[in-house]
């Protein structure tokens, strides 16, 4: 199946531009000094640490109204892994390959690029966090440059091309649509709610 020359052209300035931001994908990159800070923020969208974080929360929750909050958050977090890997799964688009060694460790947890998981639970956390928490501004602001600069850190590190973090964006943004339309509460879900009550 042949594609055609628009989407050629697409393709190769999303490589193009993905490689030219890869400023941190090796040690010997442009920003090569910035990678252990890049990684530090990595680690902040990865999924393990907020599943492992909302279910403790939700476990050692003394509140109703916080455990459906959390009970939620946990359904959008495993909403999200399931919707990636199967966009990842139809997709299959390989990673970037800037920095042989860092790929070989990238490559033998996920092998596909498309869409970003980093970004799709940013944007999703991201939307989740300004509904239903109440936050001061400067906290509110705080947490969209969260969202932002993981997603850029995906490119900058070599992990993603800039169209796997943005159509991640768009998915994880999406994804909070349907966690609100398919919100869990006692009347809906009382035998889910039924397991965490005290």
């Amino acid at each position: 199946q042949q594609l055609n020359p628009t989407m050629v052209s697409l393709l190769a300035i999303d490589l193009w531009a993905s490689k030219r931001l890869g400023v941190c994908a090796g040690e010997g990159s442009a920003w090569g000094s910035a990678r252990p800070l890049m990684k530090v923020i990595e680690v902040s969208g990865h999924g393990i640490p907020w599943l492992l974080g909302t279910f403790y929360g939700l476990c050692h929750s003394d509140s109703s109204a916080a455990r459906e909050v959390l009970l939620n958050l946990l359904f959008a977090l495993l909403l999200d892994l399931v919707m990636v890997a199967v966009v990842k799964g139809l997709v299959k688009r390989p990673r970037p390959t800037h920095n042989k060694m860092d790929m070989f460790v990238t490559i033998s947890v996920d092998k596909y690029s498309f869409p970003s998981g980093h970004a799709t639970r940013a944007a999703l956390v991201c939307r989740f966090v300004l509904r239903h928490l109440v936050l001061a501004v400067p906290l509110r602001v705080l947490v969209v440059l969260w969202a932002l600069i993981v997603s850029i850190s995906r490119v900058m590190l070599g992990r993603h091309n800039m169209t796997d973090v943005l159509f991640g964006l768009l998915l994880g943004y999406a994804l909070y649509g349907v966690v609100e339309h398919c919100w869990l509460s006692p009347a809906t879900a009382p035998t889910l709610f039924a397991l965490w009550s005290r």
